[in-house]
């Protein structure tokens, strides 16, 4: 009988270390673009980067739910062809910004530099 429950426990175990190892993504949020950019993945934070021609806007989401940027900064350097531009991103709000006349469009490449609490991650875009 205790043989039973031994191998019972065994193969629960073994279940659910399979179903967890099909998930990619063990938490419960979506990558899904809440301000109309476009949005990757960085060590379990999201970036959001808008890019118009008027504006750079990154917002940040841990887990799901929006960063406090207030001490943040970032550099973001657009690539539009052979055209390269650097831009400083500075906290307005719920979100990092630049305003100016940027060269941006459909297949402009945005490399990120974020710093949040003295920690540098890079985030990579292409816009669409």
């Amino acid at each position: 009988m205790k043989m039973h429950a031994v191998l019972a426990s065994v193969a629960l175990a073994l279940a659910g270390s399979a179903f967890a190892a099909g998930d990619k993504h063990d938490h419960a949020h979506e990558h899904k673009p809440l301000h109309g950019g476009v949005v990757v993945e960085v060590k379990d934070m999201d970036y959001e980067l808008v890019a118009k021609p008027t504006a750079i806007q990154l917002y940040l989401r841990d887990h799901g739910k929006p960063a406090d940027v207030s001490k943040a900064s970032a550099k973001v350097t657009l690539l539009t062809g052979a055209e390269k531009q650097e831009v400083e991103l500075k906290p307005a709000g719920d979100k990092l910004e630049a305003t100016g006349s940027f060269k941006v469009g459909p297949g402009t490449k945005a490399v990120a530099v974020v710093t949040v609490g003295g920690k540098p991650a890079t985030a990579r875009f292409t816009v669409k």
